[in-house]
């Protein structure tokens, strides 16, 4: 990954993260709202981090079988399954939480 003259260790591995996060998130909210009242948001997080750690393990085997110029790495998979988990533990967090959280100051 270029990044130009800033070197940031392992920045591939934050956007796969990032993106599985956010790929979780906006999908299960997505799922959440398209089938109502026919799921509930435990299924919705079931099918969408099953979903996303099946499509990242496809992409990184397809990257291995199909390429010559990109390699698959455990790293990525690992990172994006990390990013589904952490992206299901916040939508659940979100939506399951009785209180809001209170800061003090």
């Amino acid at each position: 990954m270029d990044t130009g003259s800033i070197n940031i260790p392992h920045a591939d591995k934050i956007i796969h993260f990032a993106f599985y996060f956010g790929f979780v998130v906006l999908g299960c909210l997505s799922l959440w709202e398209q089938k109502g009242k026919n799921t509930t948001l435990k299924k919705a997080i079931r099918g969408m981090v099953f979903g996303a750690i099946l499509f990242g393990v496809a992409i990184e085997g397809l990257q291995y079988t199909m390429t010559e110029d990109r390699m698959a790495e455990l790293g990525d998979v690992l990172s994006n399954t990390f990013g589904a988990f952490v992206g299901a533990l916040a939508v659940w967090w979100y939506f399951t939480k009785k209180e809001p959280l209170k800061w003090k100051f």
